[in-house]
């Protein structure tokens, strides 16, 4: 079996040699070098053109300019993630005002307050996990879209959620769709990270990737102050009878979708990437040349004498294919046409700059072809698990992974249960409903601008100048300090000024966006080869929501422990220990400013 797969391999490299240099064999009848100079002239033709189209717009994409394909993946990614955001973070006020309507209280029991907060975490994490599959399994263009249209099918749901079915209350309905509007969510991450990244120059790929991830902030902006005008809008109605909160809260929820109706169409026509194409046609070539290489040693010595292979058939003595005068591995190659035909030529550069001549009728229609179709995907998985028994890259898989985990057990920890926050330390509590929402939207509000979308927008426009790996550690490390002096200190803080714990509150609002947050999402839509790019990223972002899944459990069930939110400074000590711990794990991961993704990855 060794000795075959060595007459496999080297039949396949001198089939690679051959075909660069275009000759047939002088044993074989000039009929039979004919059909197969011809076969493999046509095919290559093809193939040959779809790499030299390909490697074009990657050439485009390189340039020092920013240019319109660019420009649009941007804005249809960022819009798309402004929707994910303001559907994620609405829920933080809407809850209270569920509340209101159906427990007269400021606050859900807490099983529901999970519930309703969990949900959305959850469906995104099942999200992320599949749609990454789906990206690499049949390529970024044929899905991207339909997370969204998920999104918005999810997010018109809730605002409709009602108690249609004997045993089912709105709080049931709405978990539910709050899941599907997750699963959605999920989608979003992995697709637009990928897709962005593989869009992008070298010089821009990380501003442009964390530019569409800085819509969250815009997206978390957007729910506090709608929010507060409907809140406002419908002031009289709320202090005449509390349950027109019920149409107050359906209206936050539904105006979520039109940012999404607005999208999709853009997200549906939008052209596969030209770095997956390449790799689909890199995979197409590799196993076109085994097959041939194979179906040649199938038919015995006869065959194994046509031009395909060489002049000699290997034999099962022969030695390594590596002796052998191969092509490089990743050349170009074409084949010339056969003697007696006359077949129209069409040349094209191979990727050192020369030029090869293939003969096929159909050369002409490359420049009109359909994008690569998914190659290869049989052995999938296998590939992927070999791939990641290296340790050098499984362990980057789970530095990504722990330190998105890391932060968003402290990130949804705070955003999600901001207005309970700020209850406990008396910013909102002790007034009428109508008073405390308002309270609670404009507190909303004030941390947003003033720590959020800064924050996220200081990565922007930073990241290609400190670096990823600067900005991720140095984020973490004020996280610590933060999270540190607003737990321990937390009733001397409060016993000085509600503003000071507010101003401390904001701070780790900044340093989390102008830190871990934002590159958390860049780096696994860098480090991770494009064969498996898409995937990896959802295992990545995956990791983070199961970290908010567990800062959402924990919080809900602990925060109570001792007396009505007394363990909320205790939680904010875990937080500390939790960014403490992304810290370290920053340092296992590469930087990775200023290199190609190819270079990073080794697909050169």
């Amino acid at each position: 079996m060794a000795k075959f797969g060595r007459l496999v391999r080297s039949g396949l490299g001198r089939a690679k040699y051959h075909r660069g240099n275009g000759g047939a064999s002088n044993d074989e009848p000039a009929s039979v070098a004919t059909s197969d100079t011809a076969s493999l002239a046509s095919s290559h033709s093809i193939e040959a053109g779809a790499r030299v189209l390909t490697s074009s717009r990657l050439e485009e994409l390189e340039a020092d300019r920013l240019t319109w394909t660019q420009i649009r993946a941007c804005l249809i990614a960022g819009a798309g993630f402004f929707t994910d955001a303001y559907d994620l973070f609405i829920i933080n006020i809407v809850a209270n005002m569920l509340a209101y309507v159906y427990y007269r209280e400021p606050t859900l029991p807490k099983n529901w307050d999970l519930a309703v907060k969990v949900a959305t975490q959850v469906g995104t994490l099942v999200g992320q996990l599949v749609f990454g599959w789906m990206g690499d399994r049949f390529g970024r263009q044929r899905i991207y879209g339909f997370e969204l249209m998920i999104i918005i099918i999810g997010t018109i749901m809730s605002a409709f959620s009602a108690s249609a079915v004997h045993g089912f209350n709105v709080l049931t309905t709405l978990t539910i769709m709050r899941f599907v509007v997750g699963f959605g969510v999920g989608g979003d991450y992995p697709l637009s990270a990928t897709i962005t990244s593989e869009y992008a120059s070298t010089r821009l790929r990380g501003a442009m990737t964390a530019a569409i991830f800085a819509m969250q902030g815009f997206g978390i902006l957007a729910s506090a102050i709608v929010s507060a005008i409907v809140i406002v809008a419908f002031k009289s109605a709320i202090e005449d009878d509390i349950d027109n909160l019920d149409l107050a809260w359906r209206l936050c929820l539904g105006i979520g979708a039109i940012p999404g109706i607005i999208t999709v169409y853009f997200r549906l026509t939008m052209k596969e990437t030209p770095r997956y194409q390449k790799e689909q046609a890199r995979r197409q070539q590799a196993l076109d040349d085994a097959q041939r290489a194979t179906e040649a040693l199938e038919k015995g010595p006869k065959a194994l004498k046509s031009p395909l292979l060489s002049e000699k058939a290997p034999s099962i003595d022969d030695p390594e294919p590596a002796s052998l005068p191969c092509a490089p591995e990743g050349s170009d190659s074409g084949g010339s046409s056969p003697p007696g035909s006359h077949q129209p030529s069409t040349n094209f550069p191979n990727e050192k700059g020369q030029t090869s001549t293939t003969s096929s009728p159909t050369a002409a229609a490359v420049a009109s072809a359909a994008p690569v179709a998914p190659t290869g995907n049989e052995n999938y998985w296998s590939e992927f698990a070999a791939h990641y028994r290296q340790w050098r890259y499984l362990k980057t898989l789970l530095a990504c992974s722990g330190c998105w985990f890391c932060l968003d057990v402290a990130f949804y920890g705070i955003n999600l249960n901001n207005g309970i926050i700020l209850n406990a330390i008396g910013y909102s509590s002790n007034t009428s409903p109508y008073e405390s929402l308002h309270k609670q939207s404009i507190g909303n509000i004030i941390v947003n601008l003033m720590g959020t979308v800064p924050g996220y927008w200081l990565t922007v426009f930073t990241i290609e100048k400190l670096g990823r790996k600067t900005i991720q550690a140095g984020g973490f490390f004020i996280l610590v300090v933060l999270f540190t002096i607003l737990g321990f200190a937390y009733h001397p803080i409060l016993d000085a000024s509600v503003a000071l714990f507010i101003v401390f509150f904001t701070l780790a609002q900044l340093f989390s966006n102008f830190g871990p947050n934002t590159t958390t999402f860049v780096y696994p839509s860098e480090v991770f080869p494009t064969r498996f790019r898409s995937t990896s990223h959802g295992i990545s972002a995956a990791s983070g929501k199961l970290g908010a899944i567990v800062a959402q459990a924990g919080f809900s069930q602990l925060k109570d422990i001792g007396g009505k939110d007394a363990f909320v400074p205790h939680l904010l000590e875990i937080f500390a220990l939790f960014m403490l711990i992304g810290f370290g794990l920053t340092f296992l991961l590469p930087e990775t400013k200023g290199r190609t993704l190819e270079e990073i990855n080794g697909e050169e």
